[in-house]
């Protein structure tokens, strides 16, 4: 007999717009498991799966803080119930929590404020200040519907009671195995209920299998970035103008096998859901109106499922190159690799070079390496990381009489550089062995170059030097590390391509917003990486001038 052995949820807190798809392991009748959907039109033997979800609708409505939504509100700001704004935006757990956001929080009252009044005079006189807590604050501890409905956003809902438990009504929500939360389930508990039914009499067999989750919180606002705009009068005669401009984005998205609480301990489960950080990775993509896209740690199905079909949407054509999987065993669907996405309307495909560095490895120890060595130094450079190359040709720009019939092309690499620190051999190797092959595709067709990625080298590091300056100084002390003797000799470690870091040029040309944002020793931004272990800067854009 068909039968549930266990339901488990990816995330204890659901999060209202992130899709929950419940975990259901069965057991065949031969005793084999698996995690295999069985659905009415599909049964096994003589049976299927039948889905339920609720909403437990307690007599109390809870309210949601708006900064630690896994807590319950205690006090809500009056200023954004007059301004109108989000009520989901308004509450907060504790005076402490209100206090410490309150830098970003004025920051809604003074958009509505705007919206009212452009000369912002009013602002005091509609909001209060925010040291006078009996006008900016409404304690909200007493917050009970006592009519045995629940009302969000004005609206009763539903209209069906299907289960009563003691103070608790059980509402029906779906009948799916997944459900993606709405607004009308902020502060409730969800149950999901699973049991297997016989196809004949559609009598459930056995027990159901239920599990409860967290109550339900909005999903938290990330802070805006301040970017800084940078016109095209602020890089004259730094960026070749002629043939048209276009925009550039580099980013990490975080390959979701990465995303564990083992490595991110301090971040909550549910912020480290896939579900819910897709949506913000692809709000915030999609909200740059970049021409080129260059992502990095891009698992193989996510690129398939989501990022490829979703950017496409939106005007994009997508390229992938997934890491070699040598050293990275296991399900290939898993394995991440860098993904380029172009807007169709801007530029065409022309052509597409894969650079695998384990291959490279192989060649060099084929020609440099004694037999005797020839594992040890595969184990140390054998990484399974990647390049994706690929060619485009724009069709916007100049189209004056020296542009005449001249195909305006652009080549666009895209690398994640291995991570581990101790191997700033590797690391090196993998950069030049890069920058020769572009050298190459240069030479070739006189053709401009950008090179972006997730270089896992901090600046003044090895691989930046020969990025930013064209060479390694022999005393660079990263050098020192080369077990296998293959940056030998140093004099070696060049290229003549003139990149130019894209942060860098505008810190040179005097920029002085930008100016207060970089090392002023090396040009870069102070971080592109931030987290509890480590601030500072590994990823970069360089384009030839």
């Amino acid at each position: 007999m068909l039968s549930v052995l266990r339901v488990h949820l990816p995330s204890d807190i659901p999060i209202v717009g992130c899709e929950i798809s419940p975990y259901v392991l069965i057991r065949h009748p031969d005793k084999t498991v698996s995690t295999e959907d069985v659905p009415e039109n599909l049964p096994l033997h003589g049976c299927f799966l039948r889905y339920k979800w609720y909403r437990i609708q307690s007599d109390k409505k809870v309210a949601i803080c708006s900064v630690h939504p896994s807590e319950q509100a205690t006090l809500q700001c009056l200023g954004c119930v007059k301004a109108k704004l989000p009520v989901a935006k308004s509450y907060h757990c504790t005076t402490k929590c209100f206090s410490d956001a309150w830098q970003h929080h004025r920051v809604l009252h003074e958009r509505a404020a705007s919206a009212v009044n452009e000369n912002g005079n009013e602002e005091e006189d509609i909001y209060g200040r925010f040291n006078n807590t009996t006008s900016g604050i409404n304690n909200n501890n007493n917050n009970n519907n006592t009519n045995g409905q629940a009302v969000a956003n004005g609206t009763t809902y539903p209209a069906t009671v299907t289960q009563r438990n003691g103070g608790e009504i059980w509402f029906e929500v779906g009948r799916f195995k997944t459900y993606t939360p709405t607004a009308e389930d902020i502060g409730h508990v969800l149950k999901f209920e699973c049991v297997v039914v016989d196809l004949e009499t559609k009598s459930p067999v056995g027990q159901a299998n239920t599990i409860l989750t967290s109550r339900v919180i909005p999903a938290p606002s990330p802070s805006p970035r301040r970017l800084i705009s940078v016109t095209n009068a602020d890089v004259a005669g730094h960026l070749d103008t002629s043939s048209g401009t276009f925009s550039v984005l580099s980013y990490n998205v975080l390959c979701d096998a990465y995303a564990t609480s083992d490595l991110y301990g301090y971040c909550p489960s549910w912020a480290l859901s896939w579900p819910y950080r897709r949506q913000n990775l692809l709000r915030e993509i999609v909200g740059y109106l970049a021409d080129i896209v260059c992502l990095q740690e891009v698992q193989s199905d996510h690129f398939e499922e989501f990022f490829a079909p979703e950017l496409d949407k939106h005007g994009y054509q997508a390229l992938f190159k997934r890491r070699t999987a040598e050293v990275q065993n296991g399900n290939n669907q898993t394995i991440d690799g860098c993904a380029t996405f172009f807007r169709r309307d801007r530029f065409s495909h022309v052509k597409k070079y894969e650079v695998e560095f384990n291959k490279a490895a192989q060649s060099l120890t084929d020609a440099l390496v004694p037999n005797a060595q020839k594992k040890t130094a595969l184990n140390r450079l054998v990484k399974d990381n990647v390049a994706l190359i690929v060619v485009l040709e724009a069709k916007f720009g100049n189209q004056g009489v020296d542009t005449l019939g001249k195909r305006q092309l652009v080549c666009v690499a895209n690398t994640h550089v291995n991570v581990q620190h101790e191997l700033k051999d590797v690391k090196l190797w993998q950069v030049h062995t890069l920058l020769k092959g572009l050298e190459k595709i240069a030479a070739s067709a006189d053709i401009p170059m950008l090179v972006c990625g997730d270089f896992n080298s901090v600046p003044g590091s090895a691989p930046h030097a020969l990025l930013a300056i064209g060479k390694v100084d022999s005393m660079h002390p990263d050098l020192a590390v080369d077990p296998l003797g293959i940056l030998r000799p140093d004099t070696k470690l060049t290229h003549t391509l003139p990149l130019v870091s894209a942060y860098s040029s505008f810190a040179r040309i005097g920029y002085e917003q930008q100016k207060k944002r970089v090392d002023p020793n090396t040009n870069e931004p102070l971080f592109t990486n931030c987290t509890r272990d480590f601030i500072g800067t590994l990823d970069y854009i360089f384009y030839s001038v």
